[in-house]
């Protein structure tokens, strides 16, 4: 489709424009990810460094979200996206300059993460109501399972090309690469139209009825509320150990880049598929009962090849399936939520929903570091109080002690997910909740 009266692409054609153009970002972003996060490793071999960087991405994003989300609500949402890649963008260009300084320190790194977090608080809420109002509803499933493709495609792509180039361009190389891709992602946004959406009548309210106004949505649609808690408190289970993939392999592997690479492309790969396999089909016809019955099996999935592992190749595997199944499942989560919610209040009401689902996860974070090193490093080393139990199957010794955290988060994870069988509101929610266009024809 083309719009005539600006001749820019529109609907499908302006969102794959885009989608090719954040492919690109997050293959430059995920690259330098991956090139700092050996530094950082290297320069502390501490597990908390790397986990406070996460922990300081998911405050921000929590933080600046209601704000967040009344804006998105406000202004055009393309300009939006396009601001909150500038901002991202900022922080990598400041880190770069201290890189090749000389002047590049852990803390920095931390800073860096902050401003990206709200610059995420925006794009994340943006990007989603701009899909719901460049395509018909019966896509959104598709829409999700691309957007996932992207970002896990990136995964595969990244850690090969960083393992490569770092070699050659250094880390600094790597970031003006990141740069020059936030570039090029911005100019795709540029060349396409995207509908400027109807303001719903609420954004005349005071501030703080606008910022609390996704939260008391949510609430008055009880069903939406028991998905994104069940997704709340299974996000903190398994981000008790999420931090620790970097530190656990290169643990494990004697800090062996390529081995780090290695599964973390296989985690790309397996989210490629997962976000390719939900685009071709669209998902099954009950959602929630996929959701319900994918969760568990991802989490247990992940805990389980990471606990009986012993090398890259049985990580490799399970990361793949892993990541294809909860690919799957958060692209169909996304699809009941643009079905359900009025294209004029979703910047609010995906922003209140992502504050809810995250809300406890920078405290997981917080924890997953101290735990990892203060707590099950030790007594997974000899003579330490967990080797009796599980030594046999992890051995002892370094990264051995993540291993067993990794087994024990994804296990209550996918117990939380399974009561959600339990909670009949959420198990009919797709009955219960009419779909927005059903319950008001002019959205």
């Amino acid at each position: 489709m083309l719009n005539l009266k600006r001749g820019r692409p529109a609907g499908f054609r302006a969102f794959l424009l885009v989608w090719s153009g954040q492919v690109l970002s997050m293959i430059g972003s995920a690259m330098t990810a991956f090139a700092l996060s050996i530094w950082a490793y290297q320069k502390t071999g501490l597990a908390t460094s790397l986990a406070l960087v996460d922990f300081f991405f998911l405050g921000a994003t929590i933080v600046a979200t209601p704000l967040a989300g009344v804006y998105v609500d406000r202004w055009n949402r393309k300009l939006t996206m396009m601001l909150s890649d500038l901002l991202a963008v900022t922080a990598t260009i400041a880190a770069l300059v201290l890189y090749l300084s000389g002047h590049l320190q852990i803390w920095h790194l931390y800073v860096a993460a902050s401003v990206q977090g709200i610059g995420s608080a925006f794009q994340w809420p943006a990007y989603s109501a701009a899909i719901s109002q460049m395509m018909p509803k019966e896509h959104y499933a598709r829409a999700s399972g691309l957007m996932s493709l992207a970002d896990f495609g990136s995964i595969i792509v990244a850690p090969i090309l960083a393992g490569l180039l770092i070699r050659f361009i250094h880390v600094g190389g790597v970031m003006t690469i990141d740069i020059i891709t936030f570039g090029i992602a911005v100019l795709a946004l540029l060349t396409v139209e995207i509908p400027r959406h109807v303001r719903d009548v609420s954004v005349q309210e005071s501030m703080w009825r606008q910022m609390t106004f996704g939260f008391r949505f949510i609430r008055e649609h009880g069903p939406l509320l028991s998905l994104v808690s069940v997704f709340a408190v299974s996000n903190f289970m398994i981000s008790l150990s999420n931090p620790l993939f970097t530190p656990m392999i290169l643990a494990r592997t004697g800090q062996n880049a390529a081995a780090l690479g290695f599964v973390q492309s296989a985690v790309g790969i397996g989210g490629a598929l997962g976000g390719f396999l939900l685009g071709v089909w669209g998902g099954p016809k009950n959602k929630v009962r996929g959701i319900l019955l994918g969760d568990p099996l991802n989490f247990m999935v992940l805990g389980l090849c990471v606990f009986f592992g012993r090398g890259p190749v049985i990580w490799a595997a399970g990361f793949l399936v892993s990541t294809g199944i909860g690919t799957i499942v958060n692209g169909l989560s996304q699809s009941i939520w643009q079905a359900k919610v009025p294209a004029g209040l979703q910047g609010r009401v995906f922003s209140a929903r992502r504050m809810i689902a995250w809300i406890v996860m920078p405290i997981a974070t917080l924890l997953a570091g101290p735990l990892a090193d203060k707590v099950f490093e030790p007594a997974m080393r000899p003579g330490g109080a967990l080797v009796p139990l599980f030594s046999r199957i992890v051995g002892t010794g370094s990264g051995a002690g993540m291993a067993v955290l990794y087994l024990l988060s994804a296990a209550a994870a996918s117990a939380v997910t399974l009561v959600g069988f339990l909670i009949p509101r959420l198990r009919n929610l797709e009955l219960l909740l009419p779909d927005h266009d059903a319950e008001d024809p002019s959205q």
